[in-house]
């Protein structure tokens, strides 16, 4: 006859891997829970599109400015956010000050030089630089 200790082993992972379905349902979220109006998927995919851009920069040492990198444009908090990603997945973020007039490096301890540039905004960070369009900054204040 088996010692009784020995066969509590394995009745508690058998125990456990039965209730393992009703855990993960449990945690799921019902399609109900998660959808929304098409119209509020609608603005938000509209927003999406609207935060996102092609913008011209020089990174990683390269003194051409070329249009490689990603400006996203979020509002969290209200305040607006900027994030530039670099096509070798790197990435720097700028505050926008409430009025839209002026731009701040978030991270990092180096300060964001700033200089307008037409219809752009030209702004360098140590060795990175980035021609950000004037209307993500200047939509900041709207």
């Amino acid at each position: 006859m088996l010692d009784p200790p020995l066969l509590r082993p394995k009745f508690r992972l058998s125990a456990a891997m039965a209730a393992l379905p009703l855990l993960l349902a449990a945690c799921s979220s019902s399609p109900a829970d998660s959808a929304a109006s098409p119209e509020a998927q609608a603005e938000t995919q509209e927003q999406a599109h609207e935060n996102t851009g092609t913008i011209g920069c020089a990174v990683g040492g390269s003194a051409q400015v070329r249009d490689v990198c990603t400006l996203e444009r979020t509002r969290a908090d209200g305040r607006v956010l900027l994030v530039v990603h670099h096509p070798d997945g790197a990435f720097r973020r700028f505050d926008v000050s409430a009025d839209g007039k002026s731009i701040s490096a978030t991270d990092g301890a180096e300060p964001a030089q700033v200089q307008p540039a037409g219809d752009s905004v030209d702004v360098i960070v140590g060795a990175d630089r980035y021609l950000i369009p004037a209307k993500a900054l200047h939509d900041a204040g709207q």
